[in-house]
């Protein structure tokens, strides 16, 4: 990514979704050309010049301090997420390029394990670039077998965007895809040099109709938890709530698992789903014998 160019767009943005009214600001008269506020506003909000405040936009204001950093965050009302990405693109490149992936990702035996002990509903694992580490039975079931293909291919974003199956399967299409393209500007984010993001964000603008309008209004997003509509071939609707967690001893995994109410139809539909899809116990007794 060309970081200044990221600076610019990401602050840009941001001001742009703020009303001078809902920042309390009094009407000075002005005709407004652009939306949202102007950078002197901003810069008035964060308690710094506007000179100092457009070259930060710019990129050419050096890192700021994290005082400097909140104040903006408070000024264009920042969620969690949108902080995490502000401090990644102000970030000095030596702390950048320490977070640099270095190594494939790989999943230990005993979260192997773990993702069985939950098989009664879909459970997966997620490392960078949204790569699919691992997922059970339930879970190759309802989205897609990733471990039928190519491992340069078992990608979340490249799932929802381009598979033409997820269009049909996934309810609520459009949002879901949104959310995962903020994702992946969130990664782009923190890892500004990752030759395979770019790679994917490359494939996903050529091939993806909706992705650049998406890539460029600089969402970002960390996945929690919400909730997932599938309509899927077999069974039909399956409604699920989900929760994310972050992997102890690797921030860079993200375990999901979809829930489901008790006695619903969802619940009936996933028993039944089960019985079709036996579980390959040969998984995890290979996955432990690789060690890791």
């Amino acid at each position: 990514m060309d970081r200044s160019k990221e600076i610019a767009g990401f602050l840009r943005s941001r001001r742009a979704a703020i009303a001078p009214e809902r920042a309390g600001l009094p009407s000075d008269g002005r005709v407004r050309r652009v939306p949202g506020l102007r950078r002197d506003e901003v810069a008035r909000l964060a308690g710094v010049s506007t000179e100092y405040y457009t070259r930060l936009e710019q990129g050419r204001a050096g890192h700021p301090s994290a005082e400097v950093v909140e104040a903006l965050a408070h000024a264009l009302e920042l969620d969690a997420s949108e902080r995490e990405h502000l401090a990644d693109l102000l970030a000095p490149g030596g702390r950048r390029a320490r977070r640099a992936p270095a190594r494939p990702q790989r999943v230990r035996p005993g979260l192997y394990l773990m993702l069985e002990t939950v098989g009664h509903v879909p459970a997966f694992i997620v490392g960078r670039r949204t790569d699919v580490l691992a997922a059970n039975q339930l879970a190759k079931a309802v989205l897609t077998d990733f471990d039928a293909l190519p491992a340069t291919q078992r990608n979340l974003a490249r799932y929802y965007l381009l598979d033409p199956q997820a269009r049909e399967r996934v309810g609520d299409w459009e949002r879901i895809a949104a959310e995962t393209v903020a994702m992946l500007r969130l990664e782009a984010g923190r890892y500004p040099d990752d030759r395979r993001l770019a790679d994917l964000v490359g494939e996903l603008t050529l091939s993806c109709p909706e992705f650049s309008a998406w890539w460029n209004d600089h969402r970002v997003l960390r996945r929690t938890h919400g909730a997932k509509h599938y309509i899927h071939p077999v069974v039909g609707e399956l409604h699920f709530t989900y929760e994310s967690f972050q992997v102890p001893g690797d921030s860079d995994q993200t375990l999901c698992v979809y829930s489901v109410e008790p006695g619903s139809e969802t619940a009936k539909s996933l028993r039944l789903l089960s019985s079709w899809t036996a579980p390959d116990t040969r998984m995890v007794q290979d996955r432990v014998g690789e060690g890791g």
